[in-house]
């Protein structure tokens, strides 16, 4: 197929044309505002679908409004009629295209244009009434209020909220390029005369920042966000994809002595805790039991041996482990254990906890082996 995406450099045109490829997609024409016009001819009458993406969203002479929202697109739909191109078309409006401002009145004008070229064509038309869009690759202080809040917070600069309890209807670029695709293959979701994107997110203003406030407390407290929540997944994706380029790594706190060291990686409420515990050679470290707390020992390097046993029996329970061979050993409730450094390199272990460490209630009592 022949694909032409206007707007092609925007936040949806970029995302659109990198799945596009990923799914195999290479006659993409891609049309901006840095293109030659002549070529918009060229490409309505080779193309055999569009992706109608162009448009003005902020401009201060409301002008511009109708000359992008509705002005390309009179262009484009009678020069595919001139070429009696009848391949679908879809057009990217607004659900502010329901109110009377500058803005929705040319986005309905866009749309009307559109709902036209059908009653007079028969050619597909798909038109998206989409709400507040957000992802990667969107621009702050132009696209969406996620854009500038995960752009600011993560350089701590400031933002403006001026009615946390406003209500935002949000809906993540991802969930859009399925929808698109599905119109791509003629079975998009409609609603009326108008197409959806199914999956949207309801989320008050003042919510919203202080979530996306979290993730950037989240390096220094550790914790992850809980990834159960699919908004939440979908913000703090599109907050990393905003970091700045030289603020990608943090430090971790090292606990070292003489031993090696014991680093806290990263906690949940819900799963845990992770952490990464080096040992020197010859080293033993543990010989503590727990009543409820669990664990497991992954050994990513060096050669150690693990010791169990069961605090009411003599018998002891050993199993050597290796980077060599990569196997998780369970610790049981209920076993004193410990882990001895038996190479002659540093033994890394990564070590899982079903409970984040509370030291007003370490469940660790101290038995040897």
């Amino acid at each position: 197929m022949n694909i032409l995406v206007t707007g092609a450099k925007g936040f949806v045109g970029n995302n659109l044309i990198a799945e596009l490829k990923n799914r195999g997609y290479s006659n993409i024409f891609e049309f901006t505002r840095e293109s030659d016009p002549l070529l918009l001819e060229k490409y309505s009458k080779e193309c055999d679908f569009v992706f109608h993406l162009a448009g003005v969203n902020r401009s201060k002479d409301q002008e511009e409004f109708m000359e992008g929202n509705f002005g390309l697109t009179s262009q484009l739909l009678e020069l595919l009629k001139k070429h009696d191109n009848k391949a679908p078309v879809l057009l990217t409006s607004s659900i502010q295209a329901e109110k009377d401002t500058p803005y929705g009145v040319s986005k309905k004008a866009g749309e009307d244009l559109l709902l036209n070229h059908y009653y007079e064509t028969d050619a597909k038309v798909y038109v998206y009434r989409l709400p507040n869009l957000f992802g990667k690759w969107s621009k702050p202080n132009y696209n969406t209020v996620v854009a500038t809040f995960c752009h600011n917070i993560a350089r701590d600069l400031e933002i403006q909220i001026n009615n946390p309890n406003a209500e935002l209807n949000l809906c993540y670029i991802d969930d859009v390029l399925e929808e698109f695709f599905r119109a791509l293959e003629g079975k998009p979701t409609m609603h009326d005369d108008y197409c959806v994107v199914p999956k949207t997110h309801n989320i008050k203003l003042g919510e919203l920042a202080n979530l996306i406030r979290s993730f950037k407390e989240n390096r220094a407290n550790l914790t992850i966000p809980n990834m159960e929540d699919a908004l939440t997944k979908k913000l703090y994706s599109t907050y990393l994809s905003f970091l700045p380029e030289d603020q990608f790594s943090y430090n971790l706190k090292m606990n070292i002595d003489h031993r090696g060291s014991f680093t806290e990686f990263m906690r949940t409420p819900e799963r845990g805790q992770v952490s990464v515990n080096v040992s020197k050679p010859g080293i033993t470290k543990g010989n503590h039991w727990h009543h409820t707390k669990n664990e497991k020992f992954l050994v990513v390097s060096g050669e150690g041996l693990i010791r169990f046993r069961k605090i009411d029996s003599e018998e002891i329970i050993e199993y050597r482990v290796s980077g060599g061979k990569l196997q998780v050993v369970d610790i049981p409730t209920g076993y004193t254990h410990s882990i001895i450094n038996i190479g002659e390199t540093d033994l890394v272990t990564v070590m899982w906890a079903n409970e984040c460490f509370d030291p007003e209630k370490p469940d660790t009592y101290f038995v040897e082996v």
